[in-house]
């Protein structure tokens, strides 16, 4: 039986016989093959392409197998290593093992043996993405629920703790935070909890006030009166009256035109609204949450939203922060939205690769989660399974060279972010003593660090 044409499989070995007749073996057999004559080589080509397989003699020139191994589960952890040696012992088996190698040849290969033991890795990594991919379909009724909120940062505790203190009680919320960064997600959840603890039929009703045209949004907001304008050929409830007892969400309310703003205020205080048309009040009991990405306190003193609106919403406010703040949330998001995705496509993905998770980790994310969300959308239409790939990602993802978000390696990344450092600090002052006087280092310390990270146009 013949493998898939689309597995591919490196070949890394010293001696041309051996590595050409593995090569020209597995070509036949129907395997995409690449092989190499030294371990620097083969990194090399896997940072170029991801291979199913990699066969890696011990004995190499430069680079060990090990040393191979060890650099190649971290460039990509999901290639299945088999090491190739001429002797082998108890304890370097126990070494390659406990450096990650699938499995061992020993020479003089046999090359039927190598077919087998790529084909039986083939079908245990197969197993394996259908086990998790299983697993997650299981759990699926809490994984994809899209008003699900995930994050275990500081920021988002915080947020989640507040939202489940304020929501029992019956006051307004407002909800801050940058676009995409799920205030209304957070203002379902504050309703949630208040129906857990006095639980009505009350809805949530969401509108976005930056959306629909002035007099549209008070008609929707408040209702009208049958005859109150052209086609109003009978009375229409809006929405706090259609909500009873639960919420109204207004979000991007720092949009709402101040003639409105007027006759939400009346709402909050007075628990009462006028229909468009009407010459009565209507009692309603919805509680308020709102949400903005803007300023509400400076917007109100430059005099473009009410003053006394603004403290009557701002009773209790939420932060939620961006997501470049919350980077240690990214892997637990990328996983749920994945999940998410993959459900409602019907695709088998079980989650990212290693470099795509890097790629993912270096983005500045100006759109936050909804960007994220977007992002890995795209990745799981256009991509094959079972895990997302860099190349599957927007072409905007691919991490810098020297982002220190797409390296682990502390003293690595640390390295990154002081050259990011100096070169924007010798951009602002071209003249170098200042630089350094602001640096808080010396001069001469300065001049050093120029030369070590080669910036450019500085010796």
């Amino acid at each position: 039986m013949a493998a898939r044409s689309a597995t591919s499989v490196l070949v890394v070995d010293d001696e041309p016989i051996i590595r050409d007749t593995i090569a020209e073996f597995l070509l036949q057999e129907g395997f995409a093959v690449v092989a190499c004559a030294s371990g620097e080589e083969a990194l090399v080509q896997a940072g170029k392409q991801r291979f199913e397989v990699a066969l890696c003699d011990i004995n190499l020139p430069g680079l060990d197998g090990i040393e191979v191994l060890e650099r190649l589960t971290k460039v990509s952890p999901e290639t299945a290593v088999v090491l190739i040696t001429a002797y082998a012992t108890v304890e370097t088996a126990v070494e390659a093992f406990q450096k990650g190698a699938h499995d061992y040849l020993m020479k003089p290969i046999i090359l039927h043996e190598v077919l087998g033991k790529i084909r039986r890795l083939l079908k245990l990594r197969d197993l394996f993405f259908e086990n998790q991919w299983l697993r997650k379909e299981l759990s699926r009724e809490v994984a994809v629920g899209s008003e699900m909120i995930v994050g275990r940062s500081l920021g988002m505790k915080q947020a989640m703790d507040l939202a489940r203190r304020v929501g029992p009680t019956p006051s307004t919320v407002l909800i801050l935070g940058e676009s995409g960064t799920g205030k209304e997600l957070l203002a379902k959840a504050v309703h949630r909890f208040a129906q857990a603890a006095r639980p009505t039929d009350g809805r949530f009703l969401a509108i976005n006030c930056a959306a629909i045209p002035a007099d549209l949004l008070e008609n929707q907001l408040f209702g009208h009166r049958k005859g109150s304008f052209t086609g109003a050929d009978k009375d229409t409830a809006g929405l706090f009256v259609h909500a009873g007892l639960g919420t109204v969400f207004l979000d991007e309310i720092g949009e709402l035109p101040l003639g409105t703003q007027a006759k939400l205020l009346r709402a909050i205080e007075q628990k009462e609204v006028f229909p468009v048309g009407a010459n009565e009040p209507v009692k309603v009991e919805a509680r308020i949450l709102a949400a903005t990405n803007k300023d509400l306190a400076k917007e109100a003193a430059e005099g473009r939203f009410r003053e006394d609106l603004f403290y009557r919403l701002n009773v209790v406010s939420i932060k939620l922060p961006p997501l470049r703040e919350r980077r240690e949330d990214i892997p637990e998001l990328v996983e749920f939205l994945v999940t998410k995705h993959s459900h409602t496509m019907a695709k088998k993905m079980t989650g990212v690769s290693h470099e795509a998770m890097q790629a993912i980790l270096a983005h500045p994310w100006k759109g936050n989660v909804r960007e994220l969300d977007n992002a890995l959308q795209r990745a799981i239409i256009l991509g094959d399974g079972p895990l997302v790939m860099q190349a599957d990602l927007p072409p905007d993802m691919a991490p810098a060279a020297n982002d220190p978000f797409g390296v682990d390696d502390l003293g690595l990344a640390t390295e990154r972010f002081e050259r990011i450092h100096i070169e924007r600090m010798i951009r602002l002052c071209p003249d170098k003593r200042e630089a350094a006087k602001r640096l808080n280092i010396g001069l001469s310390s300065l001049y050093r660090k120029i030369e070590q990270y080669g910036i450019a146009g500085e010796k």
